[in-house]
């Protein structure tokens, strides 16, 4: 879309988007994990900050990429690219202290193998399946941003008070998961479909609506006591409700 007006050919345009925003992605990523190797951050806000950061950077490259079908292909290589490198280090297979130190809670390369593998399988599948103009897609994909992102952050610092059925979980990383995912997924939704990615164009009524009310349900999936799996349960309840309803 964006850079169809500097190229002829659509190969050579999807082959620079692909460059540049696995470039943005890697550069997301090198800043969080210099910023833990150092010690600026620790471990647990850098881990959350890459899983706030990295997918809408690389969501906004997406109108980068022309109208074949091939171009979601394209673009997801950079997830896929990214997760095997995790994937191998978490295996033991590649060795990256900065990487394990900026990705783990407690040090060990296997806590690499659950939650930042399963967020990026999730965006890998989530860019073939429903790419750019799917909104369901791309309202998960925040949730999991912003939503999940957030609840940690904000739990860990200011959360007080446990919920009753979850004592791992506070009533202020609820409250986090709520506000941070719907804002994160309202504005995404917003923006795409301001850009003429959506067709029908969304009517901003009732996408607000639904979007609140998802974001509600998504809370609640992400209070439930279900350790490790929160990328995989989040997305998948917003996928289903936002194919529904938006």
């Amino acid at each position: 879309m964006w850079l169809a007006p500097f190229f002829d050919n659509p190969w050579l345009q999807d082959a620079v988007a692909t460059l540049l925003s696995f470039s943005l992605a890697l550069l997301w990523l090198k800043a969080m994990e210099t910023a833990a190797e150092r010690g600026w951050i620790g471990s647990r806000l850098s881990r959350k900050l890459i899983h706030i950061g990295t997918g809408p950077l690389f969501v906004l490259t997406w109108n980068l990429f022309s109208e074949q079908f091939s171009a979601r292909l394209l673009a997801a290589l950079v997830p896929l690219v990214l997760t095997a490198r995790f994937a191998f280090i978490g295996l033991g297979w590649l060795k990256d202290p900065a990487v394990v130190q900026s990705l783990t809670r407690s040090g060990d390369r296997r806590e690499i193998l659950r939650g930042p593998l399963f967020y990026g399988l999730v965006f890998i599948l989530s860019t073939v399946a429903f790419w750019r103009h799917q909104p369901a897609g791309l309202l998960a994909l925040m949730l999991m941003c912003g939503g999940d992102g957030l609840a940690d952050v904000v739990g860990r610092r200011w959360g007080r008070t446990a919920l009753p059925f979850n004592p791992s979980k506070t009533w202020a990383g609820s409250l986090a998961m709520f506000v941070g995912g719907f804002a994160f997924a309202w504005v995404f939704l917003l923006l795409f479909n301001a850009f003429g990615n959506f067709i029908p164009p969304l009517q901003l009524g009732p996408m607000t609506r639904a979007t609140l009310a998802i974001a509600a349900l998504a809370t609640g999936v992400e209070a439930l006591p279900l350790r490790d799996v929160d990328n995989l349960t989040i997305t998948a309840v917003a996928l289903l409700l936002g194919s529904a309803w938006l």
